[in-house]
């Protein structure tokens, strides 16, 4: 009745010295044996010649696409497999001799004789060529010396489908496909391999964007269906599919279908097995000429057909002025295919050929190729000792700190820079804040331990202490708040009660961005001590900061008692501005709106005159889209001073999609000390702040340097009756949004490349005008973009190419503007955020063709305008927008 193993051997006559171990499960009823020793494989009879017809084709589609309407090619020939020669020792351990015998090619709706292969190609093709099979495993691979790529990959795809086992289970195995862990079902004659491509280790790695909001994703399966006959193949069925999808819009996706079919037509009389001790011996007296190949191929050489030279800057319509439409992310996205495949003097040659006012652009686009070319080349375009340089300097800087793919050579670079000389004090702020920004991206791919990584994490890990420079300190601490690394967090906690508001404020905005698995019980100690003011006064924006990574971060039963029990004893705005925050949380349903609902069923915390105080300050969450693959949403928080001008205006949105999360944009504007231009006081803690407006901005999870509009009183009043609200540029640029390229190595011997690229074109400003004759303000945030992303995947087989290209582009604008009225007391707030109504594109090309002769190339597209709105905020907000536009609504 116990699990016991019992052990047969069984003779030699039956099954040469084959082990059977079993093991009998009574409680189950069944019997497992795992067999060793003898296992054997498929065989060939000796002196037959086996003649097979054989086929492959591709095909390339949308992924919903149907096989009629695909584009592709199909191969198909006859195939000769003979026994050249048999292991004395072991009859599965076998060399076999294949020849493929007039090839046709099929492209489109023609068929096209086999002479457009070349005359050389087509010998190459038809040369004989070995296998040596050995339990029914590939074990090696002979052809002739020089023979193309394609050639060599064809019969690596025809040698392929002769490995099998013909007993059920999970082995590795190697093919063309790359070293892959494979599951055999057996059932008589007839075995099915399903292949795990999703795991398979090939040569060609690839690259792809590191955020999986932005990502793309490929779902890969393959599955073979053989038959026997007489201890060989008879029939051998392979289809393998691969659909490929961006993730935030998977009907942007492609996919690539490969079948092969190798089935028995009849055998015949053929050539004895030659005599021999080892395959090296027999493949010698074979013909000399032969040589091992690798059953795996190489990797291959990057092409791009059709991609422009990048000698043709000028044509390509990169001019600011067309920086929202779509016309110019398009050309980026080309243009960056181009320089991937540049030398280091072709970049440069363009770089110093460029028109001044096309050269911005250029150099996002040269940064964004990423290649060892491309950055050598924009190092050596820019002199950072000199001053002049400052829009460009800080567009390789941003393009950098946004790239899809960074490597250790790019922070690398930036360290240099950083250690040389730097004429302008802001670049030099910026190359240590996107210096943070490439730590962060290189730990994320698992490179922290690398060398460059960490002398710069030493670097601004030990930077805020190392100066009394204010400037410095913050330019270290937002550098930290671009690497997130858990080593900042004790520094950060420490720097969050500073008696500067300027560094509690970047510390606590930093935490937050921290998952909240990193914020333990002594950072919320730290935020309770700030927000509740324990050890001494804080500005309201750093107390309501630290009240929001409170919120954000698992607090517990006290801590929401507390921050709503302090509701009622606060400043004014502030009394208004957590009340709104708590409202938001519960209409919303954030993490924290289950605690709170708990506290708030004490009627102490819960009571009408702790929530029904007045005030302009709001805190609003709400949705600008919601669908299957992405959910995007924003935020709104604004807090006033209590004489009605504006403290600090925080707009984020959001990405969410299967699991993955993304800060797409935040715009912060803060404003100080600007109570003694209308005669009012100011709010505790406040009394003797310097007079300062600025902005500062979060661009998909990368933290830009802040822009100032004035600092001090002397600037304030020169620029005073200059704030006209025009926009100040806060940044501006072409970004590579989505980077995906692989190259997919199918079974057939065939390759599929493909490529997806999202480029952003964006133009964020904002601006502050400040009336004291009409005594009011207007704060004015203006996001300006256009979106292209193009999939291209293609299989090129230098004498047949095919492919198939999705693409879809939008070009949109979103304002956020808040209107204040103090003429009067309580104030008039009135906040609007507008989409303007915005084209949407779609587009699908599929193309066959031949290096000479005609191409077949199909199009199908769809446009539409997707109606502007207003995004609805709470209905305080448009009852007070009513009363100060009343005159013209």
């Amino acid at each position: 009745r116990q699990n016991l193993p019992v052990i047969y051997a069984l003779g030699e006559k039956t099954v040469n010295w084959r082990v059977v171990l079993c093991t009998s499960l009574f409680s189950q009823k069944s019997l497992f044996c795992v067999v060793s020793g003898g296992v054997r494989g498929p065989r060939l009879s000796n002196g037959q010649l086996y003649k097979f017809s054989y086929s492959t084709e591709v095909l390339l589609d949308r992924a919903r696409g149907s096989a009629e309407g695909s584009a592709g090619y199909r191969i198909s020939s006859s195939v000769d497999i003979n026994l050249v020669w048999r292991n004395p020792s072991s009859k599965d351990d076998q060399l076999l001799k294949l020849m493929v015998c007039g090839p046709q090619l099929n492209v489109g709706p023609q068929s096209i004789s086999s002479r457009i292969l070349g005359k050389s190609n087509l010998a190459m093709l038809q040369a004989p060529f070995l296998v040596h099979l050995k339990l029914g495993k590939v074990k090696g691979l002979y052809s002739y010396q020089n023979e193309p790529a394609v050639i060599r990959n064809i019969k690596r795809g025809v040698a392929s489908l002769l490995q099998l086992q013909l007993t059920s289970g999970k082995v590795e195995e190697v093919d063309v496909s790359g070293k892959c862990p494979v599951e055999y079902k057996a059932e008589k004659d007839r075995i099915t391999r399903i292949k795990m491509l999703d795991s398979c280790k090939t040569v060609e790695t690839g690259f792809t964007t590191h955020n999986q909001v932005l990502g793309v994703k490929t779902k890969s399966s393959s599955v073979t269906e053989f038959t026997l006959q007489e201890g060989f193949i008879k029939s051998v069925v392979s289809e393998e599919t691969h659909v490929t999808s961006v993730n935030a819009r998977h009907r942007t996706a492609t996919k690539v279908v490969s079948r092969q079919a190798l089935v028995l037509v009849k055998k015949q009389a053929g050539p004895q097995e030659t005599a021999g001790k080892d395959v090296a011996g027999v493949i010698k007296s074979l013909d000399p000429k032969f040589v091992t190949i690798a059953l795996s191929p190489s990797k291959a050489r990057s092409q791009c057909r059709g991609c422009p030279s990048v000698s043709v800057c000028e044509s390509l319509y990169l001019e600011p002025e067309r920086l929202s439409k779509a016309t110019v992310p398009r050309n980026f996205l080309s243009l960056v295919q181009s320089l991937r495949r540049a030398t280091k003097e072709e970049i440069l040659k363009v770089l110093m050929n460029c028109s001044k006012t096309a050269l911005p652009q250029l150099v996002d686009a040269v940064t964004s190729a990423q290649t060892p070319a491309s950055l050598e080349a924009i190092l050596q375009f820019l002199d950072f000792s000199k001053a002049q340089d400052l829009i460009l300097q800080e567009r390789f800087l941003y393009a950098s700190g946004l790239a899809s793919h960074p490597n250790e050579k790019m922070l690398e670079a930036l360290l240099g820079v950083w250690k040389g000389k730097i004429a302008n004090n802001d670049i030099r702020e910026s190359v240590m804040i996107i210096m943070g920004a490439l730590v962060r991206k290189l730990c994320q791919k698992g490179g922290c331990e690398l060398p460059t990584v960490v002398e710069v994490k030493k670097l601004i890990l030990e930077g805020p202490d190392r100066t009394k420079e204010e400037s410095e300190v913050q330019m270290y601490l937002l550098a930290l708040k671009n690497a997130l690394i858990p080593e900042a967090i004790p520094l950060l906690t420490r720097y969050c009660e500073s008696e500067v508001g300027a560094y509690s404020i970047i510390s606590i905005t930093a935490l937050q961005r921290y998952d909240s698995a990193h914020i333990n019980e002594e950072v919320k100690c730290m935020l309770n001590r700030v927000y509740h003011q324990n050890k001494r006064v804080f500005e309201k924006n750093v107390r309501v900061a630290a009240a929001d990574v409170i919120f954000s971060s698992n607090p517990s039963y006290m801590e929401v008692k507390n921050l709503l029990l302090s509701i009622g004893h606060l400043p004014h705005e502030m009394n208004k501005y957590m009340l709104s925050k708590v409202q938001d949380i519960l209409n919303f349903e954030m993490p924290a709106s289950k605690m709170i609902r708990r506290v708030m069923k004490d009627t102490i915390v819960h009571n009408y005159d702790r929530f029904a105080k007045l005030g302009s300050s709001s805190a609003f969450s709400g949705y600008i889209a919601r669908g299957m693959d992405v959910t995007s949403t924003y935020s709104l928080d604004i807090l006033y001073s209590g004489s009605g001008v504006l403290r600090r205006s925080n707009m984020n949105i959001f990405a969410l999609s299967n699991g993955a999360h993304l800060h797409g944009l935040q715009v912060v504007i803060e404003a100080q000390g600007l109570e003694s231009l209308i005669a009012a006081t100011s709010d505790e803690g406040e009394e003797d702040l310097e007079s300062f407006a600025g902005m500062s901005a979060l661009l998909f999870d990368v933290q830009l340097r802040p822009v100032t509009f004035f600092k001090g009183y002397s600037d304030l009043m020169s620029k005073m009756f200059s704030l006209s609200g025009d926009p100040i540029s806060v940044v501006k640029g072409l970004i590579l949004l989505a980077d995906h390229s692989e190259v997919i190595q199918l079974q057939s011997g065939l390759k599929a490349s493909i490529e997806f690229q999202g480029g952003l074109a964006i133009d964020i400003s904002g601006g502050m005008e400040f009336s004291l004759w009409y005594r009011e303000s207007k704060t004015s945030v203006n996001n300006r973009g256009a979106l292209v992303v193009n999939g291209n995947v293609t299989v090129d087989m230098d004498f047949a190419r095919a492919g198939v290209e999705v693409s879809f582009e939008t070009e949109a604008s979103l304002d956020f503007i808040t209107t204040v009225q103090f003429s009067e007391y309580p104030f008039l707030v009135c906040m609007q955020m507008d989409k303007a109504t915005f084209p949407f594109r779609w587009l699908l090309t599929k193309y066959e063709g031949l290096p000479s002769g005609k191409s077949f190339i199909s199009r199908k597209g769809r446009r539409e305008l997707v109606s502007g709105s207003e995004f609805p905020l709470h209905q305080e907000n448009s009852n007070m927008c009513k009363k100060v536009f009343e005159g013209s609504w």
